[in-house]
């Protein structure tokens, strides 16, 4: 009934369960359905509940063939085996005829090891199950050095583009802000083999707040943030805004996406229909944040 009404949970990843004597935590939650395709995955990260902190993870995926009512868990074949975060979900593209996924993911290594690094990268599969390195993002030519992390990639404004578009936080203090606090981006012309050097996106507000980017069927480029300061300011993560950059065209001045003076952040978004979009993200009170999930439907009007 398009989210008028919802079920109760279907367990997916139970913490619960142990593999021998390992017990893992389960973040970051990413529903996918593939194009063309009935069977829905679900990808998450998970790490050992005796980690202090889900910044060193692994991927781990499930699929359901009965529309999300049963699942069943598959061990990710990885061809890249370092830690990993993920945020936004896989990226289809087809090519000779046959589809290909792009998975963006980003490691923050260095929070507990003063040699470890804080790079973006993106992953390619063609089966949804064996995923490989496809390449790291590089950092920008000029200025200091950023922490990219938590991109969306959608199609660019060339033919056959990719872009991606990223949060952002000072690589040697990830709890700062860039100056001016923006998102990066970074485009690919080989189908994400490759990637070009992250530059500043002037447009694009990002206080290290995770943000949607992407693009509609008729081409507007979307981009859904949080406005303000970062947290853990009393302010930061409260209100969604929004800006539209049509075909050819420069991004919109902000607009309101949500603002309900409560604490809101980790919008994500899929188009259902042209310009047709249904969206959630995790929302709480004033004072307390992700105490529950929001659902919402987003139009975005197309000027002729």
């Amino acid at each position: 009934d398009d989210g008028a009404k919802w079920g109760d949970p279907v367990v997916i990843f139970d913490h619960l369960q142990r593999q021998g004597t390992i017990q893992f935590a389960y973040a970051n939650a990413i529903l996918f359905k593939p194009p063309g395709q009935d069977v829905l995955w679900a990808y998450a990260m998970r790490c050992p509940m005796n980690y202090r902190h889900s910044e060193d993870s692994q991927l781990v995926g499930a699929y359901s063939a009965d529309g999300g009512r049963s699942w069943i868990p598959v061990e990710m074949s990885m061809g890249y085996t370092g830690p990993l975060i993920i945020v936004a979900g896989p990226y289809a593209l087809m090519e000779r005829g046959h589809p290909r996924y792009l998975f963006p993911a980003h490691r923050n290594t260095r929070r507990n090891d003063p040699l470890g690094s804080r790079d973006h990268f993106v992953l390619s599969s063609t089966s949804l199950m064996e995923w490989n390195l496809a390449n790291f993002v590089p950092q920008p030519v000029t200025g200091p050095k950023v922490f990219l992390h938590e991109g969306n990639i959608a199609p660019g404004d060339a033919p056959g583009e990719l872009k991606m578009v990223m949060r952002t936080a000072d690589y040697e203090n990830e709890g700062e802000m860039t100056a001016p606090p923006r998102a990066f981006s970074t485009v690919s012309q080989d189908g994400g083999r490759t990637w070009s050097p992250a530059k500043q996106e002037p447009d694009l507000w990002n206080a290290k707040s995770k943000a949607f980017f992407g693009r509609t069927a008729q081409g507007t480029h979307v981009y859904v943030y949080n406005d303000g300061p970062a947290s853990p300011a009393p302010t930061g993560r409260m209100a969604l805004r929004y800006k539209l950059k049509p075909a050819g065209g420069t991004w919109s001045a902000e607009k309101t996406f949500y603002d309900a003076g409560i604490k809101n952040s980790y919008p994500a978004l899929i188009e259902i229909a042209p310009g047709d979009f249904r969206a959630v993200w995790d929302s709480g009170t004033k004072d307390r944040t992700r105490t529950h999930i929001h659902f919402g439907k987003f139009r975005v009007v197309e000027k002729p």
